[in-house]
């Protein structure tokens, strides 16, 4: 570093505890006010604002000839600590800007990285060029390492996302068929017109829609004995329970109706007299794009008894829309999660009990509702 220091003869030496500024004259070569700027620099991308501080008051001190006075106002420090800071560069150069680790593990990545990781995980795998559309922990210590040259320790990477507010949960698959600008116009447009709709006409505006519950559960993971994978004897059967159901908009009634068979039009059509007799109102459907409602022969018999029955379609691949699949996922944890139905009686008696419970319980049914317009005002909010 090529900076000179001229001392006048009638320079006054003053103490750290005065306040009078050191009368120096300093001559700076421009290679020492570049090398000041990039350390800067530097400093300020890996965000260190300790370093960021001390090298803009070296600055203005040498640089510019800022008063002492106007620096400690500015930045809440003393006149020593300007004195010292200023000596040191004057006799170390560079070597005295930085500090030195106060102990504890050092953080291996700075905020402006960690910032850089945590997007780069909210993008998804894909985005970033991995052959698969979930992150899990050895994706995320492959992407640390590629993105920033860090290799992370396995033990710590659980504690590192948790503190970058990222969590392992399970993703919600959406189908790649959709169309957006349909979906977004139910939402702002025909769905709030529906619900207007159906406020003033008298009636029940009900989500019909249909499911299947396997014999075998939802089994996903179980406790064993390290070594030979652990085994589950299945029933045997690939038979699964059908249902269909509905559930009123406003007060959360439930109706449902069981089948042994297979989804056809004419069960789906079996279903629709069972509400008409099971009401006196108006019914205003909303059902899903599969090709049992929409069927020739399901449109023939709405068209035939219209006086009772209006049906309107969701948008295509849009089952997240519909807020009876929320009561068919409770009804799966109720009735066949970490269960084996052996006998097909078992799974329908257990499935039963568990709509019933849902049938006495219209509290809870809409309480699906309101978790529905939540993940739809998300949607909303995203899209503007």
């Amino acid at each position: 570093m090529s900076t000179r220091v001229y001392l006048s003869k009638h320079t006054c030496q003053t103490t750290p505890e005065e306040e009078t500024p050191v009368c120096l004259r300093i001559q700076r070569s421009r290679a020492t006010v570049n090398e000041l700027h990039n350390h800067l620099q530097h400093a300020y991308q890996r965000d260190d604002v300790r370093l960021v501080r001390r090298i803009t008051v070296l600055l203005a001190l040498l640089v510019h000839q800022g008063p002492v006075a106007v620096l400690r106002e500015r930045w809440s420090l003393s006149p020593s600590c300007l004195y010292h800071w200023r000596q040191a560069f004057l006799r170390q150069g560079r070597a005295s800007v930085g500090y030195r680790h106060g102990g504890g593990r050092p953080e291996q990545l700075p905020p402006t990285q960690r910032k850089r990781v945590v997007a780069l995980i909210e993008a998804g795998p894909l985005v970033v060029g991995l052959a698969t559309a979930c992150w899990h922990a050895v994706l995320i210590r492959v992407l640390i390492w590629r993105e920033v040259g860090v290799l992370s320790n396995r033990h710590y990477g659980c504690t590192w996302r948790h503190n970058w507010g990222v969590s392992f949960q399970k993703a919600r698959f959406v189908s790649d068929h959709l169309d957006a600008a349909k979906r977004l116009a139910w939402l702002q447009a025909q769905g709030p017109a529906l619900v207007r709709a159906a406020k003033r006409c008298p009636g029940l505006s009900l989500f019909e829609a249909e499911a299947s519950f396997a014999p075998w559960g939802s089994w996903s993971s179980t406790w064993a004995r390290r070594g030979p994978q652990p085994a589950v004897p299945p029933s045997g059967k690939r038979t699964g329970y059908k249902v269909f159901g509905a559930i009123e908009y406003f007060s959360g009634r439930w109706f449902a109706q069981g089948l042994a068979g297979r989804f056809t039009s004419a069960s789906s059509q079996a279903f629709l007299p069972m509400l008409r007799a099971q009401t006196t109102e108006p019914l205003v459907l909303r059902h899903d794009g599969a090709r049992y409602p929409t069927s020739a022969s399901t449109t023939a018999f709405l068209a035939a008894h219209q006086a009772r029955l209006t049906a309107y379609p969701l948008p295509s691949y849009s089952p997240d829309y519909h807020p009876i699949e929320y009561l068919w996922k409770k009804t799966q944890q109720r009735a066949t999660h970490n269960k084996y139905c052996k006998e097909f009686a078992e799974l329908t008696v257990s499935v039963a009990r568990a709509l019933a419970y849902f049938a006495t319980h219209p509290d809870t049914v809409l309480g699906l509702f309101g978790r529905s317009c939540e993940e739809s005002g998300l949607e909303l909010q995203q899209a503007a």
